[in-house]
Order: C-alpha cells, then sequence, then structure tokens
C-alpha cells in the first residue's frame, strides 16, 4: 500500500498514529504537543536543523514470528517535546514548550503522563557538545542551549539540543529516558478534522487570545491582539481541528501554564480514545510509513524502533492511563521572578514513581489526577 494513494482521512488519521506511537504510545496517534503551545502563528516549516529519519526496515512479522516489540517488558519512559519554533528569525534556537513523560511500569499494564512546567527551574548539566558550562535556569533552556553547534551560529540542532534536554529531564526527574521525539506542527488541525473532532469537557472558561469566533487570527495590535474573541464555555464540547488546537495553547488564564499543560494531557486523551476506535494500534507497516512521510516535521530518538514501541503498547487499556498534575509555585525574589518550582507533593509523586508506589501516591493525593 503505497501512502500517497490513501484517501485524505486515512492519510491523516495514520498520520496521528505515527505521532503517538512516537510519544506517549498508548495505541496511537497525535501530533498533539507541537505548536499547542506556542504563543507565535501556528506554521508549517520544519524545527530548523532537524535530520529527517532514516527508513525504517519492514516491520511486519512473519506469521510464526514473534509481533514486533515482542521483548519489550518495561520499564519504559518515554520523553515528548514540542518546540517553540519561529521560522521568521533566521537561526532561532528551538525552545521547549511543552515537556511531558509517559512513565509505563513493568508489566505495561498502566501508564502515566506528567507535564514539567516549561518555566521549571532546574540543574542543566554541562554539555561541551554545544560549549555549554551548566547552570541553574528555566527548563524550556536546555533545548535552546544544547542546539547551539559552536562555529555554526544560524544552524541550531533540534536533535542536539534534545540530548541536552533529555540529559536535563532524567537529571530532575530520576527517570532513565528510553525514547522520545521532537515534533512540529504540519497538520494537527486536519487530523483532528480526520477523526471527525474530539469530544472534550472543558473545565473552566477560556477565551482565546488569538483566534476570532470564525476561527480566522485576530489582528495584531500594540501589547497583544484585537478584535472579537472565540471563547470555550466550561462544559461537554465537541472541538474541531482549529478549535482544539487553539484551546490548548491558552496559557494567560486562570491556573496560567498549569491549567494549559492539564488542557494538553486532556486533549492528548481525547485523541487517543477517537484512534483507539480505529484499532490502528497494531498495523505496525502503517506506522512504519507514515513516520517515514513525516520527514523532518519529526525528531525521533530512542534505542527501539517506533513501530516496536507502538505495537507493544497498543493494548494497554485506556482506563489504566493516568494523567498527573503536579503542582508548583512561582520562584523569585520580591518582584523577580526566576520560574517556577514543583510543590513537596509533586516533588514526593516522582519519588513514589520511581518506586513503584504511584497509585498508592496518588490514591492518598486524588487532586493530582486529571480529571475530565
Amino acid at each position: 500500500m503505497v501512502l500517497g494513494s490513501m484517501a485524505p482521512r486515512r492519510r491523516w488519521l495514520l498520520l496521528g498514529l505515527a505521532a503517538l506511537a512516537v510519544v506517549a504510545l498508548i495505541a496511537a496517534g497525535t501530533v498533539v504537543i507541537t505548536r499547542l503551545t506556542g504563543d507565535d502563528k501556528p506554521g508549517g516549516a520544519p524545527v530548523a536543523g532537524s535530520p529527517t529519519p532514516s527508513p525504517i526496515g519492514t516491520p511486519t512479522p512473519s506469521p510464526s514470528g514473534p509481533p514486533p516489540g515482542a521483548d519489550i517488558t518495561g520499564p519504559l519512559n518515554l520523553l515528548l517535546v514540542g518546540v517553540d519554533t519561529r521560522v521568521s528569525v533566521p537561526g532561532w534556537e528551538p525552545h521547549s514548550d511543552a515537556v511531558l513523560v509517559l512513565h509505563v511500569p513493568k508489566g505495561l499494564d498502566r501508564a502515566y503522563l506528567f507535564s514539567l512546567p516549561r518555566d521549571l527551574v532546574v540543574d542543566i548539566p554541562a554539555f561541551p557538545k554545544a560549549g555549554y558550562k551548566g547552570g541553574k535556569t528555566k527548563l524550556t533552556h536546555a533545548m535552546s542551549f544544547g542546539s547551539r553547534v559552536p562555529g555554526k551560529p544560524k544552524q541550531p540542532s533540534t536533535a542536539q539540543g534534545y540530548e541536552l534536554l533529555r540529559s536535563t529531564v532524567s537529571g530532575y526527574t530520576g527517570l532513565r529516558i528510553d525514547a522520545g521525539a521532537v515534533l512540529t506542527f504540519t497538520g494537527f488541525d486536519r487530523l483532528v478534522n480526520a477523526l471527525g473532532g474530539v469530544d472534550i469537557y472543558v473545565d473552566q472558561r477560556v477565551e482565546s487570545l488569538h483566534r476570532r469566533p470564525d476561527g480566522k487570527y485576530r489582528e495584531s495590535a500594540p501589547g497583544g491582539y484585537k478584535g472579537p474573541q472565540q471563547v470555550y464555555e466550561k462544559g461537554d464540547r465537541h472541538l474541531n481541528g482549529w478549535q482544539a488546537l487553539d484551546y490548548a495553547r491558552q496559557r494567560y488564564i486562570t491556573g496560567g501554564d498549569y491549567a494549559r499543560q492539564r488542557h494538553q494531557q486532556q486533549l492528548i486523551r481525547a485523541m487517543t480514545r477517537k484512534i483507539l476506535d480505529e484499532g490502528l494500534a497494531r498495523q505496525p507497516e502503517r506506522v512504519d510509513q507514515v513516520v517515514s512521510a513525516l520527514g523532518d516535521t519529526l525528531v525521533y530518538v530512542g534505542g527501539r524502533r517506533i513501530v516496536d514501541i507502538a505495537y507493544t503498547l497498543g493494548g494497554l487499556p485506556e482506563n489504566r492511563f493516568t494523567l498527573v498534575g503536579l503542582p508548583g509555585s512561582g520562584v523569585g525574589k520580591g518582584s523577580a521572578y526566576r520560574g517556577e518550582q514543583l510543590t513537596s507533593e509533586g516533588r514526593k509523586f516522582l519519588t513514589e514513581l520511581r518506586a513503584g508506589r504511584a497509585d498508592a501516591y496518588l490514591t492518598a493525593h486524588p487532586a493530582l489526577v486529571v480529571k475530565n
């Protein structure tokens, strides 16, 4: 089957399958946390410095052979990064605006997805490859500092930036990162539309900074934008492509970036439910084809093939996929803002997760579980 001959709906459905196979991987599909988060208008260009993934061999097992990833038993820790790319600025360094970790314990019978604040103050280790000496600063800068290529100031490397971000996240969480992906946005709205939209519970009133009610972009004005605003009222909603993207981008709302992280996670779950219904998680040849078609809009970094991980986790029950919101607060002196820090309750979750006691901890701290 040739990807280019597929009907548009199926082609975009598989595009989503490939992306979540790379990242959250509980069954299939999402090109979600890519341009979900940036405050600039979404564009279609790839991340600067992103290499084109090399083709993956035909993954279809022989009738008598084991399925892809049959030897993977867990635990698995997968890192998904959505980057802020300003394609109009030459040499713009990628910033990690969305950092999510999927932890799948040994046995592969459950999964926990949590976000780290983009402004989380962390220790970023020295990274000689980029000429970075290390320091304590916001998590979002790890990707940027790591992407710098000595002697090539206008050619940042996203794959190299991911290396430093991975080390930083691993050091902060205490989790070994087994695989990860960096994604840009090229067709999220078309993907959601191909799925027939998504059903999501809007848990607070959200006014869009970027869009008008007709979906067009608001006009730029000194200090922001002007004109009518799209509003997402609280309650059960069916969102089309541009609405889903727009809703999950907003952070100048009650709860700020923590609310945005929650909305991103809820959107991932809504899309996962849609794609589970399509039964595509265990069709590895389609995952393979779509990953190749993504080209340089996707940087995948891992020791195992995407299809191995996707197939392995394709049978994970949706009700064993727990979204966790880690609470935090601002750091600084007086009016000088330095960034964010997790509360003791949030940091303790990471300790309990490493120890295999996440379920008990979440039972004792139910407010950490993202509902709806």
